[in-house]
């Protein structure tokens, strides 16, 4: 009897295994055109927009982080302008993940994408061929006039034939599509037309949650889904062990103004400023440094002004940064 019931559940766990492996298989592949139509947007594009463009790509957006290959990381410290022909792949949960050549050549870059397209990507994360990718840029709630300006910037610079692979997603990866885990983005604030950068507090959260991905990286998130567990701002969020961490882990700090346990909770504007431009410590840190030392003291004074209207959250982060087993 108990050999019954027992080879009864196993066909029963069987036929739900083969059924999950099914279902996932035929449905991980969704397409988002029709939901998601692009639009005939022609961007017109002038001087001015091109270097906000620029500022912002070498700048508080750190396109070159992801769209550079690793070993230029370095080189984005000074003036430079590192050709953004495709970057490393990062090995996650879901597959392996590449940053795309974005340089204007037809054949392997967005010289082959409409503005429409470039522009539903930034908002929805919806590629060229409509399906979602997971949440690497932070840009859904991003100012329109932003985004033209990244896109007439991209547009302008020498393009560069470099074909780089597509994504390689595992079984997990493609699951998680099949049950929706990953989403097309939608923003969650009334998208502003332009906006016009300060020293505020109100432009400080601006930078941080839609253009440098501070809360993106300093919040706590599921790294199958890439959906935000933590509470925003209070650290958590792990990168690495990976090709890109060198092996190490880092665990993104507490950068909410707890005074026991808010990595900057102690510090004042000057020291903020002092320290972004400093650069790195970790050679493989995943913070983008290089970046952050091209942001300008105005924008780095409206996101210092900003995280000190947070609500203090403790939350102690030790050790930040650990060296590989050997």
């Amino acid at each position: 009897m108990i050999k019954k019931i027992l080879l009864g559940l196993l066909t029963l766990v069987l036929v739900v295994i083969i059924g999950v492996v099914i279902y996932v298989y035929s449905s991980w592949d969704k397409n988002f055109n029709e939901e998601y139509p692009v639009s005939d947007l022609i961007i017109e594009s002038d001087s001015a927009m091109i270097e906000r463009g620029r500022y912002l790509t070498y700048g508080p957006a750190h396109c070159t982080d992801c769209h550079a290959p690793i070993e230029f990381r370095s080189k984005n410290a000074g003036q430079n302008e590192i050709p953004m022909t495709g970057g490393f792949g990062l090995a996650i949960p879901p597959g392996t993940f590449y940053a795309p050549n974005i340089t204007p050549d037809p054949e392997t870059g967005i010289g082959r994408f409409t503005d429409g397209e470039l522009y539903r990507m930034f908002r929805h994360n919806i590629r060229r061929d409509g399906r979602v990718c997971i949440d690497f840029m932070p840009f859904i709630n991003m100012a329109d006039s932003d985004i033209y300006a990244i896109i007439a910037y991209l547009r302008s610079v020498e393009k560069v034939n470099n074909k780089m692979q597509d994504r390689q997603l595992n079984f997990l990866g493609k699951m998680v599509l099949a049950f929706d885990g990953i989403k097309p983005g939608n923003p969650d604030k009334p998208v502003l037309n332009s906006i016009t950068p300060d020293t505020t507090a109100e432009y400080g959260e601006y930078l941080a949650r839609s253009v440098a991905n501070c809360r993106g990286c300093h919040t706590e998130r599921d790294l199958k889904t890439g959906e935000f567990i933590g509470i925003d701002y209070a650290g958590g969020a792990v990168f690495g062990p990976d090709n890109l961490t060198k092996d190490w882990i880092f665990i993104a700090p507490n950068i909410t103004p707890d005074k026991e346990t808010g990595i900057m909770a102690n510090w004042d504007e000057a020291t903020f400023i002092s320290r972004m431009k400093a650069g790195r410590v970790h050679k493989s840190s995943p913070m983008p440094w290089e970046a952050n030392q091209r942001i300008s003291e105005q924008d780095l004074k409206a996101i210092y002004r900003f995280l000190w209207t947070l609500e203090p959250v403790k939350n102690l982060i030790d050790p930040i940064a650990t060296p590989p087993e050997n």
